[in-house]
């Protein structure tokens, strides 16, 4: 484990160098995902002001979903987000190098390359969390901010797991980008309480792509609402995700021929 640790230190150290190497592109690039999100939430500012009351949730409360949506994703964005170019890996031959190293291949792919836009919405989303949280009185208890941490925590392992289930496809069909992003575009619904969406949507975002485990059902829970069972579920569904994505992607691994088969 301790050498896995100094390699991935020494990949993000040269990621870091990488991309500070050119200021004006590191400029640009804080600045562009700046906008995206500044405008994601410019729009529920706009929508809430005409609105005060989102299905009985405040503007505070629909920003503290909000702030944990992206806070969780951006621990894993930061480190695993590279899984996604997995079928490029396959398509130029590039993935074959991983399986002749003394490494875990999967450990390679992810430290590959890091996720700059991550490193963005980090602090951005822990702001969120923090002002959010002061504002609903969350902090008082020391129970909510060790509730906060674990549903962080399953959040972005819960990512990283769809993330993983998706960009192994990969093994069987190569073009796996798509898949990825069809299925992970489904987070933007869990940008607002579950409950203005359709049954379909809830039940979407809760069994299949369990995204509302990473924002709405923690809100919920430290709102005071009653959630049920499913405020606690989050770390079981983060663990029985991760145990399949790998079993998956050991399934793929082995199913692997090389790039010119």
């Amino acid at each position: 484990m301790r050498r896995y640790v100094s390699l991935y230190a020494s990949f993000f150290r040269m990621f870091l160098k990488s991309i500070l190497e050119y200021r004006g592109s590191f400029v640009t690039l804080v600045a562009a995902v700046l906008l995206v999100q500044g405008a994601s939430l410019a729009t529920i500012w706009v929508v809430m002001s005409q609105v005060p009351s989102m299905n009985g949730w405040s503007l505070p409360e629909v920003l503290l979903i909000y702030g944990l949506l992206i806070f969780s994703r951006s621990c894993t964005q930061i480190f695993t987000e590279y899984i996604w170019n997995l079928g490029s890996m396959i398509r130029q031959g590039e993935f074959d190098r991983y399986l002749v190293r003394p490494i875990n291949p999967l450990f390679h792919v992810l430290a590959a390359g890091l996720n700059f836009e991550g490193l963005v919405n980090f602090p951005l989303g822990l702001v969120l969390i923090i002002g959010t949280g002061r504002t609903l009185g969350l902090f008082a208890s020391p129970f909510n901010i060790a509730y906060l941490v674990v549903a962080v925590a399953s959040g972005a392992v819960i990512f990283f797991a769809v993330n993983l289930i998706t960009a192994t496809t990969a093994f069987w069909i190569i073009e796996s980008m798509p898949v990825s992003a069809a299925v992970f575009e489904n987070y933007l619904f869990a940008h607002y309480p579950l409950t203005i969406f359709p049954r379909g949507i809830q039940f979407l975002l809760t069994w299949i792509i369990p995204y509302g485990f990473a924002s709405f059902y923690p809100a919920a829970f430290l709102m005071g609402r009653d959630v049920g069972a499913l405020a606690w579920l989050g770390p079981l569904v983060a663990a029985v995700l991760l145990v399949l994505g790998y079993r998956f992607w050991l399934v793929g691994l082995n199913r692997y021929e090389g790039a010119g088969s």
